[in-house]
């Protein structure tokens, strides 16, 4: 998950490497279909259909 206040959007992106602090959190599959973003923001959802089951180590 990242976002942007000036833009008050929030962004879900599939975990494909090491995230930045404090830039980018991850997100585990069940919390990220649980958030809502505060109210007037928006949620952009840009992970893939299928996600894969692993990832690498890496992410993990």
């Amino acid at each position: 998950m990242s976002f942007n206040y000036g833009e008050q959007t929030v962004w879900l992106d599939d975990l494909t490497g090491r995230t930045a602090p404090g830039a980018e959190y991850p997100l585990c599959e069940t919390h990220a279909e649980r958030l809502t973003p505060p109210v007037g923001w928006t949620l952009v959802d840009r992970r893939r259909p299928v996600r894969p089951l692993f990832v690498s180590l890496e992410v993990a």
